[in-house]
């Protein structure tokens, strides 16, 4: 596992020791997980069933899209 080592302002070493202790985590532990959220490659655990098929109104129904436009062919001369 790969070891990151990076210099913050000492006022954002204060907040991150107080977050990490409030999710009753290490300081190495809370930062690893923020960085896995922030950059996951997957889509956050239950993201459809809370968000996707969160939808509490009326059915969605896409309108007919009609044909599509007629163009002019460009002259490139």
């Amino acid at each position: 596992m790969a070891q990151l080592h990076f210099y913050v302002p000492d006022e954002f070493a204060e907040k991150v020791r107080q977050e990490a202790q409030a999710a009753g985590m290490s300081v190495s532990r809370y930062l690893a997980d923020l960085v896995k959220r922030e950059i996951a490659l997957d889509w956050p655990e239950l993201f459809f069933e809370e968000v996707v098929g969160g939808w509490m109104g009326e059915p969605l129904e896409r309108p007919v899209q009609g044909d599509y436009e007629q163009r002019d062919m460009l002259n490139l001369q």
